[in-house]
């Protein structure tokens, strides 16, 4: 199994201010990592981060085996870097298009009009099919939720980055969006990095997890092992330090 991403030792955070602190994670190819912790972790930021939105200040940062400069200047131009290298990312909003419908947000990720990526997205999420033609604004929210990832999937990226994809929904919609992450990465050998609070759920479908507190990874290790401990994962969130 490849890595397609690497983190050592990386500190970023906002305005001079570290909030992520000596950072270590990896995410090889088909494996799905989850990003755990309360809110104000810091796991939006790593993810900002390896997108390039927001600078980092210390550490290592390699997508796809190539190292990422921290010295390039502008978000626009590191985010630039990193979905040319193979990088897709859902944001905790989803950053659709509400005006357009379903289809056309999908082709406009699409490289060069790339029919079969488009076709490819829309047939992982069945249940899109019907509403293809539909504004997504007019969407529920595990529909918007479907339609966010088939967008970033048609993009064919080798990594995913995904952020609260359950926020907001009810605990089935979430488990079922979550099994087909499992599927994509199964199926497509992309690397799947998730965010999420739905814990017990998200660490079924998981290969490892990281538990963030205060901007530090305080837990690591096998989704299996880490479920089983649930007074670690306990503690973990609600120690002090």
């Amino acid at each position: 199994m490849s890595t397609l991403l690497e983190l050592r030792g990386v500190e970023t955070g906002y305005h001079g201010v570290p909030v992520v602190h000596d950072l270590d994670l990896t995410v090889g190819e088909g494996e799905v990592v989850a990003l755990l912790g309360a809110n104000g972790a810091g796991k939006t930021t790593v993810l900002n981060t390896i997108a390039g939105l927001v600078p980092r200040t210390g550490g290592s940062l390699s997508v796809l085996g190539a190292p990422v400069s921290s010295r390039q200047r502008g978000a626009q131009r590191r985010t630039l870097d990193v979905v040319r290298r193979g990088v897709g990312y859902v944001p905790e909003d989803r950053a659709l298009f509400y005006d357009l419908t379903a289809i056309e947000n999908v082709r406009l990720a699409a490289a060069r009009r790339d029919r079969a990526a488009v076709a490819a997205a829309l047939d992982l999420f069945p249940a899109l099919a019907p509403l293809t033609g539909r504004a997504a604004g007019l969407l529920s929210g595990g529909e918007q939720q479907m339609l966010a990832v088939a967008r970033a999937l048609a993009a064919r990226p080798r990594l995913l980055m995904i952020d609260e994809m359950s926020l907001g929904l009810a605990p089935i919609i979430a488990e079922r969006l979550l099994a087909s992450i499992r599927k994509i990465a199964d199926d497509t050998g992309t690397g799947i990095l998730l965010v999420e609070q739905q814990v017990g759920a998200v660490l079924r479908v998981a290969d490892r997890a990281y538990l963030l507190r205060r901007g530090r990874v305080v837990v690591e290790g096998r989704a299996a092992d880490l479920r089983a401990r649930p007074d670690l994962l306990a503690s973990s969130y609600l120690g002090s330090g």
